[in-house]
């Protein structure tokens, strides 16, 4: 079945674009939702089967691709000869050595944090596929804590009649990172949690992750929210261009794409929990969301600092 499937890919490239399949080294299985980074502070995401489409047509001045997923080591290859299949060696240095999976049985109580929200557009945060944006986490009450559900504040667009308008699919993706000092580090969790949120969806968005066995540990815990780009007519991650170039007195501007739906930020947390990084840019480090991240941005100088995230929790006894 391997075999057929490589054999597929392989005969998939078309005159106009390359489509490339991004596969395990050791047993060709595809790696879903790898990213591609252009060099250049822009790029994609392989989709769930692993591939990705490259036209020199649609990015003009891209002569490098920059190939990573998680657990893998990082692949650099020129856009001159690109490889039908490309596979990744796992690299065993980027494994995290912390436990996330603790399953733990007995007597427990439902508990819940409230998500904050609001349907200011104004107020509400662009998701691109550049950033991610991530909300601390901790035990409730110091005893040992499963998050059940995650309750995502989400700004639809609705109340606005022009630019409510219109069906879409986004595709998101959540990941978890320890606590470092107060701040995301290394993965927790190597398991996508995948999900697409439309225009039908209400102003917060429940999403059950109680299979998945995720214990809070002592120090706390990050949970982050990244968007993938829009989703296609079958439910896959659309391979579409992620950014508008547009000509200005300066020259061409990369303008990144933003996404429906809006994330509200929120002036109502005293504490500040939220931190945001931007995938291709910066190598990728975290930094909290305050005047030292952007003194220029309208939510920050707003008061809107923090993402309102909440969840349901089950809480064991000791």
């Amino acid at each position: 079945m391997k075999t057929y499937l490589l054999f597929i890919f392989s005969c998939t490239i078309q005159f106009c674009f390359s489509q490339l399949a991004i596969v395990d080294s050791t047993d060709n299985e595809p790696i879903a939702y790898a990213t591609i980074s252009f060099g250049n502070g822009h790029g994609s995401f392989a989709d769930e089967d692993g591939r990705f489409q490259f036209s020199k047509n649609k990015y003009t001045d891209v002569d490098s691709l920059f190939i990573s997923a998680m657990g893998y080591a990082d692949k650099k290859l020129s856009t001159k000869v690109l490889p039908k299949i490309l596979r990744l060696k796992p690299e065993v240095s980027q494994l995290n050595e912390v436990v996330v999976f603790a399953p733990k049985s007995g007597k427990f109580k439902t508990r819940k944090r409230k998500p904050v929200t609001h349907n200011d557009v104004f107020a509400s945060w662009l998701p691109t596929v550049e950033s991610e944006v991530a909300v601390l986490f901790k035990r409730y009450e110091k005893q040992p804590t499963q998050i059940s559900k995650l309750l995502l504040p989400i700004n639809t667009e609705s109340k606005y009649k022009t630019k409510g308008k219109g069906k879409f699919a986004t595709i998101f993706r959540v990941q978890f990172y320890e606590n470092y000092k107060g701040l995301p580090k290394d993965a927790l969790l190597y398991d996508d949690i995948v999900f697409a949120i439309n225009e039908e969806a209400d102003k917060v968005y429940e999403l059950n992750i109680s299979a998945k066995d995720i214990f809070i540990p002592k120090s706390g815990i990050f949970v982050a929210i990244q968007v993938l780009g829009y989703a296609n007519s079958k439910g896959g991650l659309a391979q579409t261009k992620q950014y508008r170039e547009i000509k200005t007195a300066r020259g061409v501007q990369k303008i990144s794409t933003s996404f429906r739906p809006l994330l509200p930020f929120t002036k109502k947390l005293i504490n500040q929990n939220t931190y945001v990084r931007r995938i291709f840019w910066n190598n990728k480090k975290w930094q909290i969301f305050d005047k030292s991240y952007n003194q220029k941005s309208k939510l920050i100088q707003t008061g809107h600092h923090n993402y309102g995230m909440g969840a349901e929790f089950k809480v064991y006894e000791n």
